[in-house]
């Protein structure tokens, strides 16, 4: 199957957290980090999503937030740094292309927003994810 999500990070499923509807899927990366995802139980029991599962996390790029450093405070249970490789600015929206645990990420931000985190190739970023924004397909 094609998709035209192009952020897909290979992982490895770590544990399984159920609850009345939802599922959190706690998955270890290829590169070593721990990625939360929340889906639906019903998604977890027709995919046999379980312990010891090979998964890909698969993120729109429109759901990837950008910021220049760890963040505190926050209910984002995501945060993966990186380093911006590419930046693409249009009228109103940029493409930002960032290393991230050893595949590329790509977020899409306002022009603004690249302008004002002054990003460009080069630039150390980390990428938030919420956990309810991320779904997954067996790998």
């Amino acid at each position: 199957m094609n998709l035209s999500i192009r952020n897909q990070l290979p992982g490895t499923v770590s544990t399984v957290t159920h609850g009345e509807v939802m599922a959190v899927v706690k998955l270890r990366l290829d590169g070593g980090r721990t990625l939360t995802a929340a889906v639906t139980r019903e998604a977890v029991r027709d995919l046999g999503i379980e312990p010891g599962s090979a998964v890909r996390a698969l993120i729109k790029s429109t759901e990837v937030s950008l910021a220049t450093g760890v963040v505190t405070g926050l209910s984002i249970r995501n945060q993966l740094p990186g380093t911006v490789t590419e930046v693409a600015v249009g009228g109103a929206m940029a493409s930002v292309k960032a290393a991230v645990e050893g595949t590329v990420l790509t977020s899409a931000i306002t022009r603004d927003a690249v302008a004002d985190l002054e990003l460009g190739a080069g630039s150390s970023v980390v990428a938030l994810i919420k956990s309810t924004e991320i779904s997954l397909a067996v790998a």
